[in-house]
């Protein structure tokens, strides 16, 4: 009757493996074994729990060493790389500045090319020739071919210079002249008029175009151009010239004077 009350009874026989099994779950879970319980305190005992947790342990220390090793390389990196940025910067300040300030250069004038003075090509040169005791010519005969030919060459030189000069042209001073030259009046011929003035020549004059301009009253004037050589030739001569025409022509100004 006794079996029979034990066999009716809910009597956990088996307990210790459910034990094992809940100890076994936790260090595969977290790497250790909690300390909540009872039975860890019985298990931690135990080699192979004492291995688990060994082992645990050292995981974690590697994955934190590990840890700090990138942690402490990022932070090498990113000062590296602020380095090089403060550089480029300074660099990129520096070539603007340069830029800035500098000016183009300005090419010194290059001076005219100078004929030399008659006079310097005339006057003998005053440097002294070194004397050398060992070729001492007693005789100064090569003194003497050596001065000749220096007289010729300087000779040769003034005549070159002075046949180039004398065909240099000379510049011509000319200046140009309108003239008004009036009639007597309305029934003066102007065409014979302009015949008369343009037969006064002189060396130095050549006459141009001309027109006749209205005075008023029917009466008309010549105006004629001419260019003339100052030297030669003056306007107060023309008008000598042109006025002896008295039969056709009253009076002759002066209208325009330019040079030429």
């Amino acid at each position: 009757m006794a079996v029979n009350f034990l066999t009716n009874e809910n009597i956990w026989f088996d307990k210790y493996k459910y034990d094992d099994a809940e100890v076994q779950y936790h260090r595969h879970l977290h790497g250790s074994v909690p300390t909540n319980t009872p039975v860890e305190n019985t298990a931690r005992d135990s080699p192979a729990v004492q291995s688990a947790i060994q082992g645990a342990d050292n995981e974690l220390c590697s994955r934190v060493t590990s840890l700090e090793k990138e942690n402490q390389n990022l932070h090498k990196e990113v000062e590296e790389l602020r380095l090089t940025l403060s550089k480029l910067e300074l660099r990129l300040s520096t070539m603007e500045k340069s830029l800035t300030s500098a000016k183009p250069l300005v090419p010194a004038p290059t001076q005219p090319s100078k004929l030399p003075h008659p006079a310097l090509l005339s006057q003998p040169s005053t440097k002294q020739p070194e004397e050398d005791d060992d070729d001492l010519d007693l005789f100064g005969s090569s003194d003497e071919e050596e001065s000749a030919e220096s007289e010729r060459v300087r000779e040769e030189r003034l005549r070159q210079y002075a046949e180039k000069k004398s065909k240099k042209p000379t510049l011509i001073a000319k200046s140009s002249i309108l003239l008004d030259v009036k009639p007597w009046d309305d029934e003066t011929d102007m065409a014979k008029l302009e015949e008369c003035v343009r037969t006064v020549q002189m060396d130095g004059l050549v006459w141009g175009a001309s027109k006749l301009v209205p005075v008023g009253y029917g009466i008309r004037k010549l105006q004629i151009q001419c260019v003339v050589e100052d030297d030669k030739v003056g306007t107060d001569q023309l008008e000598e010239q042109i006025i002896q025409f008295e039969d056709y022509v009253q009076s002759v100004d002066v209208a325009a004077f330019n040079k030429v």
